[in-house]
């Protein structure tokens, strides 16, 4: 065993295993993966002779455990692109080592996907946005690394990437002018938005404290997922596009009656979807291949 898989207990023999293991049982060759945030694993209805393998017979992959997400991979093709789709992702709060849970980025890196799309749900700080919002990220601010925890902790592997990988092009700028480009043409300029996510560790939703800080911060949203997949996605040299939905609005006052609860992101989720899968699959119609790995 590698000094990397000791730290970390994913090492790329285990990622190359897991990628074989898929690529012997299905024949869709993809090259655009999606994670479905909660709520939004319709996205994955999409996909057309769709192959499904639930995560817990997958070698080496995390289960699911969160409402909401199904806790599968769909395979098939979406506009014509072959795609895997993730429906239900991993959290750091579901117990899992980081690297763990941003296992399926290296894999999907070795099965040949080129560009992810990540969903999500998130909690609107931004004053000016609204419950049903979408926001496209444009940066993220990652709260977890602040402590040390990142994905890429221990030694590098080299197979997948550099050891200090550039983040400042971390959303690619091409996907986001593609979808608001493609957002103007089906009329969702009204709801459609730009701005910084904040990931936190969970499963807690923030204080009223902690709201306050993160928007002083600049950020415009904050969740529980996505930026770490989105280092892991990078430093594999694969071009990343994501966006949250805004199931909710963060509680900023203290004589708010409000609470965040996650039944309200699941029907907030329910409420958009049709247009998130609409966004989705006209974006991947257009997708060209991704030509560059490095910084711009």
């Amino acid at each position: 065993m590698s000094t990397s898989e000791v730290t970390s207990g994913v090492g790329y023999e285990e990622c190359r295993a897991t990628a074989d293991w898929l690529l012997s049982h299905t024949q869709v060759r993809p090259t655009v993966g999606i994670v479905c945030g909660s709520g939004l694993g319709g996205l994955a209805e999409m996909l057309k002779e769709q192959q499904v393998f639930k995560y817990g017979d997958i070698p080496n992959f995390p289960r699911s455990t969160v409402h909401g997400h199904a806790g599968q991979l769909v395979f098939g093709t979406l506009k014509g692109k072959p795609c895997v789709c993730m429906q239900g992702r991993f959290h750091l709060y579901e117990g899992y080592p980081i690297q763990k849970i941003t296992l399926p980025m290296r894999v999907f890196k070795l099965m040949g996907v080129e560009t992810m799309i990540l969903t999500n749900a998130a909690g609107g700080l931004n004053q000016d946005y609204k419950v049903g919002d979408i926001m496209i990220i444009k940066d993220h601010i990652n709260m977890p690394g602040f402590a040390g925890i990142s994905p890429l902790a221990g030694p590098n592997e080299d197979r997948f990437g550099v050891r200090f990988p550039c983040m400042s092009d971390a959303y690619s700028r091409e996907l986001r002018q593609l979808a608001h480009d493609v957002g103007a043409e089906l009329g969702f300029s009204d709801f459609l938005q730009e701005g910084v996510y904040c990931v936190l560790g969970g499963p807690s939703f923030e204080t009223i404290a902690e709201c306050r800080m993160l928007s002083k911060l600049g950020a415009d949203a904050v969740g529980m997922s996505t930026a770490h997949e989105v280092i892991v996605a990078r430093h594999a040299g694969m071009r990343c596009f994501a966006m949250s939905l805004i199931s909710n609005r963060a509680v900023m006052d203290y004589d708010s009656q409000e609470r965040a609860n996650h039944e309200e992101v699941l029907e907030t989720g329910r409420m958009r979807a049709g247009q998130m899968e609409k966004l989705v699959s006209t974006m991947v119609a257009r997708m060209e291949h991704n030509n560059n790995n490095n910084c711009l």
